[in-house]
């Protein structure tokens, strides 16, 4: 068995629960701004536990350089976003969802997410994220993060894995925007995810969790005020 080490110790809205079909609003807080958000629907909520649906067509917003150089393939304009965010003057614009359908997973406390991804049609599984993150806090219209760049991505069966985005978590870093203090609890998530995957524990112990958005649910839509900080 692995030492996985502790969870983060995370503040959490007392008695925010969401019911299954809720719309969820996960959102990347830095420097008291909004850098991202996107509505979900809450499938589960056990109040420690909370995973929601995404899907295609669902419109969010985030920095208009992230957006660019997804258009585009632009790595410097990519550059250019981190840089941006470090300073805390990015913009934000409209985006929609593409390509596949995910079901996500947060759990209180943790350093990182899990975001499992389909094929919308099929349901057939493409890829497991472990998205490494501050602990998400709830708030009244759902949860905030912040997303600290470097990601680990599993095959579908667990049976392999590699990590993604060392270079552009290296350049946070050097911008500062990955503090020493994120980079040490970073490296204990990466050290935790590792020993639960390998042991086959907590998350990644029940079976790879298909998934389809309910025929009856419309596209969640951000409310008002989601691209403010303080709610």
């Amino acid at each position: 068995m692995h030492d996985v080490g502790p969870a983060v110790t995370a503040p959490a809205a007392p008695g925010t629960r969401f019911a299954p079909g809720a719309t969820v609003v996960h959102r990347d807080i830095h420097a008291g701004r909004v850098w991202s958000a996107q509505p979900y629907r809450a499938l589960a909520d056990t109040g420690t536990v909370l995973e929601l649906g995404y899907w295609p067509g669902i419109r969010s917003l985030a920095p208009t350089t992230w957006t660019t150089a997804l258009r585009t393939g632009d790595d410097a304009v990519r550059k250019s976003g981190l840089q941006n965010l470090a300073a805390g003057i990015w913009e934000l614009g409209p985006w929609a969802w593409q390509h596949t359908v995910v079901r996500a997973r947060f759990e209180a406390g943790e350093m990182f997410s899990l975001h499992y991804f389909q094929e919308p049609d099929s349901g057939e599984p493409l890829r497991l994220y472990v998205n490494f993150e501050r602990p998400a806090v709830r708030t009244r219209i759902g949860i905030d993060t912040l997303d600290l760049l470097v990601d680990l991505v599993v095959e579908p069966d667990l049976s392999g894995y590699v990590f993604k985005d060392e270079d552009e978590y290296a350049h946070g870093r050097r911008l500062g925007f990955i503090t020493d203090a994120d980079h040490r609890l970073v490296e204990q998530a990466r050290q935790r995810a590792l020993g639960l995957l390998q042991d086959r524990a907590g998350p990644f112990a029940d079976p790879w969790p298909t998934w389809a958005p309910d025929a009856a649910w419309p596209l969640p839509v951000l409310p008002d005020g989601a691209d403010r900080a303080a709610l």
